[in-house]
């Protein structure tokens, strides 16, 4: 039943998201267009180059972000651990960044495979620095205040030097270092949808560790997990699906810790089988949600996609932060 939720929800919201815009078009329309039927050729060019693959991309990146998340979590054994929270975002976006800037400023192009390794390395880097931090701080409150002040430092640099950048171009790196599904090209959908299911796949096959490893490390252990590589791929999913999030889209706040928790109330249990595809349906719903609202909210002018994120996932770690302190009283 809870499957059957998500994919209605996700059915609902990339259908909307499609249709609905500065150019109303009719579902009918939509449907005889994947028929193969003729259609007005407006129709079809915003339909196909310009609502479809941003509708994707916020599919696919959302359930990418949903499940680094979760593969957080799951590692820190923290309900508030996330890409966002822990800085590793915003350690990749200040690379692909500096990457970026510098390319344009040598007048080459940037690839997406470039954008995605640039990411992936500032989202390594990051994560390196919260690990060093968790061997020297034993609280996990303390842990995510460090990595809340790492994303605010790399966040920093960013800003800084995209303020001030010379070429117009590179100014126009404002608004990506926000937040947006805007832009996306099939190209970028495509390599997104390789790397973002290549990496589901790996985690669907962790399902077994990651449930033995949630009992606790001395259970994985008995039950002949070899914890040490296990850390470091999780460590690594992880990564490579915020990276590729940052790479396309920008920092996304609160999806990978609302989401989570959201897909575990609906299903009633944390076993990963169920919660690895849970999630990441879940997450591709809320981003077209969030994306249509940001889109359409005060059209034609267009939200950052944080923003909006921001106002549905905050109210969710206000409510875990409490429930988890009402636990600990009882």
């Amino acid at each position: 039943m809870g499957y059957l939720i998500l994919l209605l929800l996700l059915a609902v919201f990339l259908a909307v998201n499609i249709c609905v815009g500065s150019v109303s078009i009719p579902l009918s329309e939509v449907w005889r267009l994947f028929r193969g039927a003729e259609v007005d050729s407006m129709s079809r060019d915003i339909i196909l180059q310009i609502r479809l693959p941003r509708a994707l991309a916020a599919a696919i990146l959302g359930g990418a972000l949903a499940l680094s998340g979760y593969l957080l979590q799951t590692f820190f054994h923290n309900p508030i651990a996330s890409p966002f929270t822990l800085g590793v975002s915003s350690g990749a976006k200040v690379v692909v960044a500096l990457i970026m800037i510098l390319f344009l400023q040598k007048g080459y192009t940037v690839n997406s495979l470039s954008m995605i390794l640039a990411a992936f390395v500032g989202a390594m880097i990051s994560m390196g620095f919260v690990l060093l931090i968790a061997r020297v701080i034993d609280k996990m409150s303390m842990l995510i205040v460090s990595g809340v002040m790492i994303g605010y430092i790399c966040s920093a640099i960013t800003d800084f030097v995209v303020t001030f950048a010379d070429d117009a171009n590179i100014v126009n790196l404002h608004n990506w270092s926000k937040g947006s599904f805007s832009g996306i090209s099939w190209d970028n959908v495509i390599v997104m949808a390789i790397v973002v299911f290549a990496a589901l796949f790996c985690v669907f096959l962790l399902s077994k560790p990651i449930s033995a490893y949630q009992m606790g490390e001395a259970y994985a252990k008995n039950m002949g997990v070899n914890v040490k590589t296990f850390r470091v791929i999780l460590i690594l999913l992880s990564s490579v699906l915020a990276a590729c999030v940052t790479a396309f889209a920008g920092p996304v706040s609160f999806v990978g810790i609302a989401v989570p928790h959201l897909v575990k109330s609906l299903f009633k249990t944390a076993k990963p089988i169920v919660m690895i595809p849970g999630c990441f349906l879940g997450g591709a719903s809320f981003c077209l949600m969030c994306d249509l609202l940001a889109r359409m909210m005060f059209a034609p002018t267009e939200l950052s996609i944080s923003t909006v994120t921001a106002i549905f996932g905050a109210p969710v770690v206000i409510f875990i932060m409490i429930r988890k302190k009402k636990d600990r009283a009882e």
